[in-house]
């Protein structure tokens, strides 16, 4: 097993009490796969996303860009809502790749986010999207490209839902997964028993293992999935991969 050099803490405060190395220990967390729908074919979208649930996606990962944050640009809460008409009960997961994300979560939650990803590097009071993102009844992700620190986002760890890491410089295509992210990944996991960690980028059967293996359990797949001949093959491979790894972690505690 790969060993990782990490930063870790005997205890973690959560609310107003903290918990004891024992209870850290004990904390679960379980494999997700969400496709990303943006490699899908956006004339149908809504076919493609109930395709993607059909072949066992746990969730949807759905990726807006402003063409400021990141220089592409894709869609916006209009399509969402479009597609939450739908798409009735399935969980979108909003990773929002916009500058101020602030501004977006009242019209995200109105078409129907379950979950609200913005990027800690795109606003200056993490913790009033934070707050916002609360208000609006949805859970709070926090994204990281890859040249910012994981102890960036510790001081907000236990006001979110889930923590991003990003596994390719978010709003471009073709990239190969990033391997040296890992240890990020690794950190917090060491620190956060029962966080929902989420790696999006160059994520395959072929990359899973090391995402499983430091600790990832929210994994999005685009091409990877959507493009496949056997969709539900590749989402059960990769599924199989992660629970591999949560029961080895489990078996170590």
């Amino acid at each position: 097993m790969r060993v990782y050099q990490l930063r870790g803490t005997s205890h973690v405060k959560i609310g107003d009490r903290r918990k004891t190395q024992f209870e850290r220990n004990m904390a679960h967390y379980e494999c997700k796969i969400g496709p990303s729908i943006l490699n899908s074919d956006l004339a149908a979208l809504a076919d493609e996303s109930q395709r993607m649930l059909d072949s066992g996606a746990d969730y949807l990962h759905l990726d807006v860009m402003d063409g400021h944050f990141v220089p592409n640009l894709t869609f916006g809460h209009p399509v969402v809502k479009c597609l939450r008409s739908k798409i009735k009960s399935a969980f979108f997961d909003m990773h929002m790749m916009v500058l101020n994300p602030e501004k977006w979560v009242e019209p995200m939650a109105d078409a129907g986010a379950d979950q609200y990803t913005f990027h800690i590097e795109a606003t200056e009071t993490p913790g009033d999207a934070i707050r916002k993102i609360k208000e609006a009844g949805m859970k709070v992700g926090i994204a990281l490209k890859p040249n910012t620190p994981v102890e960036t986002v510790f001081p907000y760890v236990e006001d979110a839902d889930m923590v991003l890491i990003m596994t390719v410089e978010p709003g471009f295509g073709g990239q190969s997964f990033m391997t040296d992210m890992m240890p990020k990944v690794a950190a917090l996991r060491s620190k956060y028993k029962s966080l929902d960690i989420e790696v999006d980028g160059g994520v395959n059967t072929t990359t899973i293992n090391d995402a499983a293996e430091a600790g990832a359990n929210m994994i999005v797949s685009g091409s990877a999935v959507v493009k496949s001949d056997n969709p539900k093959q590749v989402i059960d491979s990769l599924r199989g991969c992660v629970q591999e790894w949560i029961m080895k972690s489990q078996l170590e505690r």
